[in-house]
């Protein structure tokens, strides 16, 4: 396991990001969990990929170039910047939120995702 990686159990929904990385497994309820692979090309119709905008203090993040949808059975969960010097940040959202997030810090981001409850794990950079 890496760190960054996250793991998704199908039964539960529960979801782990691994902080340190090292040998090992996961488990759920006596199943190995899934590692969530990050997708990067969106042909669905509501946009998954996070749209990034630079600010004075940071960056502002909204998931779709076509806003998407934020529903009690279709919405995401959250958005996450990996930095290059290792920190990472997320907000978490619910079904009642916009799909935006504003993060500050210095210097650059190494990834950034979003999580969609029905269509998994984002990423841009």
């Amino acid at each position: 396991m890496k760190s960054n990686e996250i793991y998704f159990c199908p039964k539960t929904g529960i979801t782990v990001e691994i902080i340190s990385g090292g040998n090992g497994t996961l488990s759920c309820n006596g199943e190995p969990m899934q590692l969530m692979t990050e997708n990067t090309v969106d042909a669905a119709k509501e946009k998954h990929i996070p749209v990034v905008q630079k600010t004075s203090d940071g960056i502002k993040v909204n998931v779709g170039a076509v806003t998407h949808p934020m529903e009690d059975k279709h919405y995401i969960g959250w958005i996450e910047v990996v930095t290059k010097n290792g920190e990472t940040l997320r907000k978490d959202l619910k079904p009642s939120d916009s799909p935006e997030a504003e993060f500050k810090f210095d210097g650059e981001a190494d990834k950034i995702r979003g999580y969609c409850n029905l269509h998994g794990l984002w990423k841009t950079l």
